[in-house]
């Protein structure tokens, strides 16, 4: 039996919380949030005890912990749960600032822990397929990767004060898929964006509308699009044109029904949100974790994939501002 306690119980913490109850050999040991309602909610659906981080750390029984807590926590929990020899899970971004990830990465490193970073991502089926596909060559080598990523509509304004900004925030999932798909490493981003969606986004000091060019060091492109409205649904595709052919992975649709009447042709739109789209990928990315800590082999995504994405997504806010490409 695996015991896992689960730190911060909002939204993406009661996602994980379902994946953990599916899997077979899996108990959740402690559940723990700074708002005690959340807590004692999570507690209710799991029956796993409410405790402080400091109790789950000192339990011996508890062999990881999932962090799912606001970023500016993370540091902190990371730093605690090295010391305590538990393995981690943490969701994206590791942290704000890539020196703070390099300190965790040192801490992690001298730990010896296992250690996730939450690009789920990787493992929704299609993504996984597409990759597998590339690896086995069916288009050839690689020259562009294109990848649509847009909201169904923007979040609070108190969060994207908090958030870091579109590209640390939003953008930095398709910066880990530009890599998982290129297998090379951008050398150069050049961003722009504009405040399109909500004017308030802009005063803010965000931009709710972007874009980004990756390149590699053999000339690889990845363009990127982001914006936090899609008034169609979620709207995810990836499409990567290779040397003898192009593969593309479309948007999930709530029904595969297709309608045909004398108007024309109508489908389903698309899943709405995050959390219909990568259900599946949530529960499988835990199952990965569950099962490389008792195989005792590394998980992946690393910490050092973690840094990656954020100094991609600290490039790109660099470009914005100074309207030119920079150098990684």
């Amino acid at each position: 039996m695996t015991t896992l306690a689960i730190l911060g119980c909002g939204r993406i913490g009661q996602v994980h919380a379902g994946s953990l109850l599916g899997l077979p050999g899996t108990r959740i040991g402690a559940v723990s949030d700074a708002v005690p309602a959340a807590a004692e909610a999570l507690s209710a659906r799991t029956g796993a005890p409410v405790r402080t981080a400091d109790q789950v750390m000192s339990d011996p029984e508890i062999a990881a912990v999932i962090v799912a807590t606001p970023t500016d926590t993370h540091f902190d929990l990371i730093h605690a749960a090295a010391e305590a020899g538990k393995a981690v899970f943490c969701e994206k971004p590791v942290d704000m600032s890539a020196n703070r990830i390099r300190t965790c990465i040192d801490a992690v490193e001298k730990s010896g822990i296992a250690f996730m970073t939450g690009f789920n991502r990787r493992f929704d089926t299609s993504f996984a397929h597409l990759r597998g596909q590339l690896r086995a060559g069916a288009i050839g080598a690689v020259e562009i990767v294109t990848i649509s990523s847009r909201d169904p509509a923007p979040p609070p304004l108190d969060y994207i004060a908090a958030s870091g900004g579109i590209f640390r925030d939003m953008m930095i999932h398709d910066f880990d898929m530009a890599r998982f798909l290129l297998e090379e490493e951008p050398v150069q981003v050049f961003a722009t964006g504009a405040a399109l969606v909500d004017p308030a986004i802009g005063q803010a000091g965000d931009v709710d509308t972007a874009a980004a060019i990756l390149t590699t060091a053999s000339g690889r492109i990845c363009q990127i699009s982001n914006s936090r409205r899609a008034a169609y649904g979620y709207d995810q595709r990836v499409e990567v044109h290779g040397a003898d052919g192009m593969l593309r992975v479309g948007n999930i649709r709530d029904h595969s029904v297709e309608a045909a009447t004398g108007s024309g042709f109508t489908r389903a739109p698309a899943q709405h949100f995050f959390l219909e789209r990568y259900r599946d990928a949530y529960l499988a990315e835990m199952a990965h974790f569950v099962d490389a800590l008792r195989e005792g082999c590394p998980p992946q995504p690393t910490i050092h994939d973690g840094l990656r994405a954020q100094l991609l997504a600290d490039a790109a806010a660099l470009s914005l501002e100074s309207g030119t490409p920079v150098r990684l």
